[in-house]
Formats: C-alpha cells, structure tokens, sequence
C-alpha cells in the first residue's frame, strides 16, 4: 500500500456524516465521555482547519480543530485525528497533521493544544503542557495534554481553564 495515492482536501459539511462513522467504527460510544468531546459540545470545529484524507472516493482519514480558549488566551484544540485501521501506519495521519499545522499557522493561529500520545504527537511539535498550567473540564490525563507553539514562545505566561471559545458557540 506504499503507493497509495492520497487525496488531502479541506472538510466539507457533506463530509460530517461520514466522518462520524469513522469516528464511531475508531474511537466507538466511549468517545463522548472524554474532556475533549466536551468543548466540543458547545462549539463547531473549523471547517478551513479540519482535512480529510481520501483513497478515490473512500475516506480514509480526518483531522479537526476546534476553536477555544486557555485562560482569555485564544488557540486551537486539534483532534480527533483518526485513520480507517486498515490505512494506519502509512504517513496519512502525518500528513493530515503537518496540513493542519501549516495552514493554522499561516491564518496567524499561535497555539494548538490536544490530548494525545506524547512521543507520536512530537515528531510534529507538540510538547507537554507545563503541569498546572491548563486545566480541562472534567477528567483527563495531564500527562498527555500537549501544546505546539506555532509563533516561539507564545505559550509563555499562558495559563488558566480551556474552554470553548464562545465567539464561535451554536
């Protein structure tokens, strides 16, 4: 599957029905309970910061970011990122990150934050969050709450609850 050629395209609102599945048959009824997935109750993520990976018409892959804020900081929840299991391990998670990052930084975002693997998330600029310096709602292992700094040193002096950023509510 090396050869796989790889359609990476900004999300569409048609795409939504078919990327819930994807999120069910990935992350299964679990998923709601997370701290992520309560920010995400009350805000839409952001259609020009969220990416689909394509095989021919099959979607393989997405990636989202959500509008929020740390503190009255304002900055970008990445996530869920997730992968068809059948298409993992061949670069289309990576790829949907680095188009994710690049185009956030270039629409002059200064902070992306997810909860995730530390060592995957590092090949890509993600870093632990200093410990007590964010808090979630509800439960989440701080261990794997991670920042990408897109402008140097913007996570300085940052701290305080992320929330949604309600500039952008339903």
């Amino acid at each position: 599957m090396s050869d796989l050629s790889i359609t990476i395209s900004a999300e569409k609102p048609g795409d939504a029905q078919a990327i819930e599945r994807l999120h069910e048959r990935t992350f299964g009824p679990g998923r709601f309970v997370l701290s992520a997935y309560r920010l995400r109750e009350h805000v839409e993520h952001l259609l020009e910061l969220s990416f689909t990976a394509h095989i021919g018409t099959l979607l393989v892959g997405s990636v989202r970011q959500l509008p929020i804020c740390v503190g009255d900081t304002k900055a970008l929840m990445l996530g869920p990122l997730t992968v068809e299991p059948p298409f993992r391990k061949h670069g289309i998670g990576r790829t949907l990150l680095e188009r994710s990052i690049s185009d956030a930084k270039a629409q002059g975002h200064r902070l992306i934050l997810l909860v995730g693997d530390a060592a995957y998330y590092a090949r890509v600029g993600f870093k632990p969050v200093p410990k007590g310096r964010a808090t979630m709602p509800g439960p989440v292992d701080y261990n794997r709450l991670l920042v990408n700094e897109l402008v140097e040193g913007a996570f300085d002096c940052i701290s305080g609850a992320i929330r949604p950023d309600w500039d952008y509510a339903r």
